[in-house]
């Protein structure tokens, strides 16, 4: 894939999956604005790896649940590189992905739920309402929004975390059906346990164990698996593809 001169923008890049697409993009020689919410110092590390992998990086800080924070962010990106071309929002609440202090729904608390609805769908949605100008202005554009396969297999039931991807499934498939005539494109990519990463860092390895022998490719995803079909999706290689979600996660989930 050649993403030389298209401008591309990852929430939640300074680690993790965020990291893992950034250095991706770049080393498809794109110029990746990489977000951040208080890491300045490792989105500036991720920025200097996406130069060394042969594209550019420019750490932006912006919290992506404030929108007027989030339309400076789009407006700088403009300054910077003149144009934008692809959009990632992969920034999210902190989650833990162990079972063991998981909260039963019982016990859980409308807060619980709130938490999560602003850090994905809020984020996300302020996101594309800012980039959406940038893009009309070309009639082209794309973008790729981080869910879970929980959505479709729940094999733990984190509720709140899973409702609000599921949220964010629904709001994608929505705004791929407006935009599409404006010539934007807007996907999902649904990854299961991704490691290692900060959310799964406390993953029990029993847990993981389970998951590895229910999954037909035997083992669980690092953030590079999920980084190819991000790109992908943001390619012209999937130009005649909008309104779907690609579930990576080694065949645990099959449609």
């Amino acid at each position: 894939m050649d993403f030389r001169d298209r401008v591309v923008l990852v929430t939640g890049a300074s680690r993790g999956i965020g990291a893992a697409i950034a250095r991706a993009f770049a080393a498809e020689g794109a110029r990746v604005a990489v977000n951040y919410l208080a890491s300045a110092e490792a989105a500036a590390g991720v920025a200097a790896a996406c130069r060394e992998a042969g594209g550019d990086g420019w750490p932006v800080q912006a919290d992506v649940r404030d929108a007027d924070a989030v339309a400076a962010m789009i407006e700088g990106v403009g300054a910077e590189f003149g144009r934008l071309d692809a959009v990632v929002n992969n920034a999210f609440a902190g989650h833990a992905f162990d079972p063991a202090s998981r909260t039963p729904f019982w016990e859980l608390g409308w807060e619980d739920y709130d938490r999560q609805m602003e850090g994905t769908l809020r984020a996300s949605f302020n996101v594309c309402r800012a980039a959406i100008p940038a893009f009309a202005r070309r009639a082209k554009g794309s973008i790729v929004n981080l869910a879970t396969d929980l959505v479709e297999r729940p094999v733990i039931p984190y509720h709140a975390y899973t409702t609000a991807k599921a949220a964010l499934v629904a709001f994608s498939r929505n705004l791929a059906a407006e935009l599409g005539p404006q010539g934007v494109r807007v996907n999902c990519v649904a990854p299961g346990l991704v490691y290692p990463t900060d959310s799964s860092r406390d993953t029990p390895e029993a847990t993981m164990q389970r998951i590895v022998a229910d999954t037909p490719l035997r083992r669980i995803a690092t953030p590079e698996d999920v980084a190819g079909p991000v790109l992908f999706l943001a390619s012209e290689w999937s130009g005649f593809m909008t309104g779907q979600t690609l579930y990576v996660d080694g065949g645990l989930v099959m449609r």
